[in-house]
C-alpha cells in the first residue's frame, strides 16, 4: 500500500503547500528603495531595537534580481515611477509589495501632477501600510500580515495575472483630478 492510498485525499498536496508556504515566509528578502522621509523608519526597523533579522529579513538586497519583497517607502513621482516599474519587473517571482506611508499608498498631500496618487497605479500592492511616516513597529505588523498572506497563498496562484488585473483596474480607475469634478 502506497502513500497516496493510506494519506486522505489532499493531504499530500496541502502538506507540501504549507512547507513551501513557510519557506517562502521565512526567505523574503526585501530591496533595497526608499524614496522620502518613510524611508528612514525603513531602516530603523533593521536596528537592533525593532531586529528584523528574527524574521529573516536582515538583509536588504542591492539587486533586484535577488529580492522578492519591494517596500515602496515614501512618495512617488511621476519621473521616478517609470524606475519603481523596472525594479518590480527585474524582482524574482514570485513576489510581493508593501506600500509604506500614505504617500506611497494614496499620494499623501501631495494632491497634484508631479506625485503618482498612490503606487498601486504602476505596480500591484499586497500590504497598505499607513501612516505619515509610520513607525517601525507598524512596518514590522505589515510584514507580519504579509507572512500570513504568502504561508496560506495556494500553489499554482498565477501572480502575474493577478498583477495584470490590477494594472488594469488602476489604469481603468478615475484620476483624482477628474474626481474633483465630479464631486462638485
Amino acid at each position: 500500500m502506497g502513500i497516496e492510498e493510506a494519506a486522505p485525499s489532499g493531504f499530500l498536496l496541502t502538506t507540501l503547500e504549507k512547507a513551501v508556504g513557510l519557506t517562502r515566509k521565512a526567505s523574503m528578502w526585501p530591496v533595497t528603495f526608499g524614496l522620502a522621509c518613510c524611508a528612514i523608519e525603513m531602516m530603523a526597523t533593521g536596528t537592533p531595537r525593532f531586529d528584523i533579522s528574527r524574521f529573516g529579513m536582515e538583509v536588504f538586497r542591492a539587486s533586484p534580481r535577488q529580492a522578492d519583497l519591494m517596500i515602496v517607502a515614501g512618495r512617488v513621482s511621476q519621473k521616478m515611477a517609470p524606475v519603481v516599474r523596472q525594479v518590480y519587473d527585474q524582482m524574482a517571482e514570485p513576489k510581493w509589495v508593501i506600500s509604506m506611508g500614505v504617500c506611497a499608498s494614496s499620494g499623501g498631500m501631495f494632491n497634484n501632477y508631479a506625485i503618482v496618487q498612490g503606487v498601486d497605479h504602476i505596480i500591484p500592492v499586497d500590504v497598505y501600510l499607513p501612516g505619515c511616516p509610520p513607525r517601525p513597529e507598524m512596518l514590522l505588523n505589515a510584514i507580519l500580515t504579509l507572512h500570513e498572506q504568502v504561508r496560506n497563498e495556494p500553489l499554482g496562484v498565477n501572480r502575474q495575472e493577478a498583477a495584470r488585473a490590477a494594472e488594469e483596474a488602476a489604469m481603468t480607475a478615475t484620476p483624482t483630478s477628474q474626481m474633483k469634478g465630479l464631486l462638485r
